[in-house]
């Protein structure tokens, strides 16, 4: 996660749910509880296709392409939510910044949100898109949910459905 340790540690045997917008797919990205920014991260990358086989034929794929990580405060403890760019895609957006990934830099960028600055979203609420389909990863800290027992690899998923429920 950008290089973050801290932040990496935080959710070592933690929960993820992966969710892939085909190009055929609703291309905005909901909060699935509310929540507080306080960090937004933008780490380039590569952009390839982030499809079903090439995510399990590529090593590492999410980490190698461009993407954007949020950070936020929730009745779960700390959630990230990872906005991963893709071939095509070619634009990341949020509610509070915009695009974030115009014109192409190589180099990681950070926002921190504290105080009066602190972006507040409520569950359900629009906090970014697509130009096209990609990947959306929420990360969770260990013992802090369980995921939805419906949820299945390859199923879709729908606006308003349960991810996970809080331990």
């Amino acid at each position: 996660m950008a290089e973050d340790k801290e932040l990496v540690e935080a959710f070592k045997n933690g929960e993820f749910a992966t969710t892939y917008l085909s190009p055929k797919d609703y291309h905005r990205v909901h909060m699935p509880c509310d929540g507080t920014l306080r960090k937004m991260i933008y780490v380039p990358g590569d952009l390839f296709s982030v499809n079903p086989f090439l995510s399990q034929h590529v090593p590492n794929l999410f980490a190698r392409n461009e993407r954007v990580i949020c950070v936020f405060d929730t009745e779960f403890g700390t959630m990230v939510q990872i906005l991963v760019g893709a071939t095509v895609t070619a634009s990341i957006g949020t509610t509070w910044a915009g695009v974030i990934n115009p014109p192409r830099h190589n180099e990681v960028k950070t926002w921190t949100y504290e105080g009066e600055s602190a972006v507040k979203l409520t569950k359900g609420q629009e906090m970014g898109w697509f130009q096209l389909g990609s990947t959306v990863i929420n990360l969770f800290q260990e013992n802090q949910v369980r995921l939805a027992e419906h949820l299945s690899v390859g199923e879709p998923v729908r606006m308003g459905e349960i991810l996970a429920y809080k331990n």
